[in-house]
């Protein structure tokens, strides 16, 4: 249930990681091309040979299969850069204005080859938030929404998606219920968009369920006092198990966005976000910082909420069973080598 950060372009032995991954059944980490605040270290990535090794060291520490993911949408949010030898990609606004849906699949395989050739099978794309404020900080001004339009969005992103599945690479729909309207950044603070959010902006993601094309949905960190008074998305019973999952009848994994991010952090102790956001019904927790006592802090939180009952064993194993079938989806799923 744990996906996170790490400091280091190799695995040597007596990395801390090592022990996370054999001995406390880590299942995924997210590999960045640069470090957290105030880490002295490169990120994880400076070259394609160094990554190639850096995965094969990953998986090879792992008694069984392990997540490795990036976030690589195109444009300005990718983490394998030119600067390190890895091709050239395209924003999904500047994909969305050409409308080519060809295009579209075309760009997207070949970031799917490059992820695959790389040993990464997990990509946090694509973004499904419409464009609601261009101004938006997070979204719009970073050119990743295709549209304002949810036909569109819904359109390129089934290229996305379809374009990573033939190369065995999961996908992950974000970010739910909905970030485009936003004129804040959640990695900086508390984010209201209770005024300015609309119904349409649920539209792809009900779309991409129906059409089984949905390996994943990342919550967002933003306040909807029209979905629920008082919690954030990622912390949200309401949003998660009430909307997405009973009316928009999703099953699959659900992945909360940064819990380290400040509009999280800021507001609730770790404990109390670890509880409610797996009570809330996010079955895989992303925890990007630099402290290599982070997977064994969570884990003995984590244990000690299940044993004092504020957290069921009935809802560990439901995110157990819903994490297992989406790994064996990835490792049976390439049609490419």
């Amino acid at each position: 249930m744990l996906l996170v950060c790490f400091e280091g372009t190799a695995l040597p032995p007596a990395h801390p990681l090592q022990s996370d991954i054999r001995q406390r059944h880590l299942g995924g980490v997210m590999l960045r091309s640069r470090p957290t605040s105030g880490s002295a270290t490169a990120g994880n990535i400076v070259s394609a040979p160094q990554l190639r090794d850096l995965t094969r060291s990953l998986q090879g520490a792992s008694p069984t299969p392990l997540l490795i993911t990036v976030d690589q949408e195109g444009g300005q949010v990718r983490r394998l850069k030119t600067r390190a030898g890895f091709p050239p990609t395209t924003s999904f606004a500047e994909l969305g204005r050409r409308n080519d849906l060809a295009l579209t699949r075309q760009r997207s395989q070949d970031i799917a080859e490059t992820l695959r050739h790389n040993g990464i099978n997990f990509n946090f794309s694509p973004v499904v938030d419409l464009n609601r404020n261009p101004r938006n900080p997070v979204i719009g001004a970073l050119e990743r929404s295709f549209s304002a339009d949810p036909a569109t969005v819904t359109a390129h992103a089934t290229q996305v998606v379809a374009a990573h599945r033939a190369y065995g690479i999961g996908t992950c729909l974000k970010h739910f219920p909905g970030h485009g309207s936003s004129a804040a950044d959640s990695h900086r603070g508390f984010v209201d968009i209770t005024t300015s959010w609309s119904e349409s902006e649920l539209q792809p993601f009900a779309d991409l369920i129906q059409a089984n094309l949905t390996d994943a949905v990342m919550t967002a960190h933003v306040f909807n006092g029209r979905l629920d008074r008082n919690y954030p998305a990622t912390l949200s019973s309401a949003i998660l198990t009430g909307l997405l999952r009973e009316k928009l009848g999703y099953q699959g994994v659900i992945i909360s966005d940064d819990l380290r991010m400040d509009a999280i952090r800021r507001y609730y102790s770790f404990s109390e976000a670890l509880n409610l956001a797996i009570n809330a019904g996010v079955d895989i927790l992303l925890i990007c910082d630099s402290d290599p006592a982070t997977v064994v802090d969570t884990v003995t939180l984590i244990h000690d909420l299940v044993l004092t009952g504020q957290i069921s064993e009935q809802r560990i194993n439901q995110a157990y069973r819903r994490i297992s079938l989406l790994k064996a989806r990835l490792w049976v799923g390439s049609s490419k080598e």
